[in-house]
């Protein structure tokens, strides 16, 4: 018998079983540390503080998430598409990682049953599952570690839920939707370089976008078309436009 399908001696013990038996489902495997998994599904306005007044919540683990899956589905797609360029590879990660994608996914994964939040309108947290589901990747990255989680993300979650063909041909140039918008909403905008980070081949761009002189959305990539893309992907999902440019 495979060890991932053994339970830990714990499990029968624990007053987490039915989170166990959640991740073991969506997942394929039971957690080492559930506590990492239990945190990883608490939102900021559940936060919980801890003796010396620190809140803390699911938003460190979502930034650790989002690094080790945009790294994963960055090697997968490398290896995917051989003698692709590097704008491809840009464009086709972002539609695999986008915040739209990636609340989807958690949703049919089943991950906003077990989030951890308070009851406000679906409109307020805009990003929880997709957010969730980053957090989720981070434990898994604590708990068992770089090839495992790859060997997860790979093999459980992109094989099974994308269809990388279909993604080719999906149009998601969030800059020109996000122009489309405000161009009709009659409103200003600019996109900014305020910082380079590194230099030479490890060369990262930080790009802002501002609508009516507010910031909108911020993006980092290593050309300054893709941070402009993904600053603008956040500014969509600021303002919650939809596929056809409108609220």
């Amino acid at each position: 018998m495979s060890l991932l399908k053994l339970k830990p001696l714990r499990f029968y013990f624990s007053a987490e079983k039915e989170l166990f038996e959640a991740i073991k489902n969506i997942f394929g495997f039971y957690p080492g540390n559930i506590f990492l998994y239990k945190l990883a599904l608490r939102h900021k306005s559940q936060a919980e503080e801890l003796l010396n007044g620190i809140r803390v919540s699911n938003e460190r683990l979502e930034f650790l998430g989002d690094t080790v899956l945009s790294t994963v589905v960055a090697d997968y797609l490398f290896r995917m598409f051989p003698y692709k360029d590097e704008g491809f590879l840009t464009e086709m990660r972002s539609k695999i990682v986008s915040r739209a994608q990636l609340n989807n996914l958690a949703l049919r994964l089943g991950l906003d049953r077990l989030i951890i939040h308070t009851q406000e309108k679906s409109s307020v947290f805009r990003s929880i599952k997709g957010d969730a589901f980053e957090a989720i990747i981070g434990a898994m990255y604590l708990d068992k570690g770089y090839r495992f989680t790859r060997k997860v993300l790979i093999n459980r979650i992109i094989k099974n839920n994308f269809d990388l063909n279909e993604l080719i041909n999906t149009d998601m140039n969030y800059k020109s939707r996000l122009i489309e918008w405000v161009q009709k909403e009659k409103k200003t905008f600019e996109f900014n370089v305020i910082q380079e980070v590194g230099s030479g081949y490890n060369k990262q761009y930080i790009v802002e976008v501002t609508v009516d002189q507010e910031v909108a959305g911020s993006g980092r990539d290593f050309s300054i078309k893709g941070a402009e893309q993904n600053a603008a992907m956040k500014a969509i999902e600021h303002f919650g436009i939809n596929g056809n440019g409108k609220h």
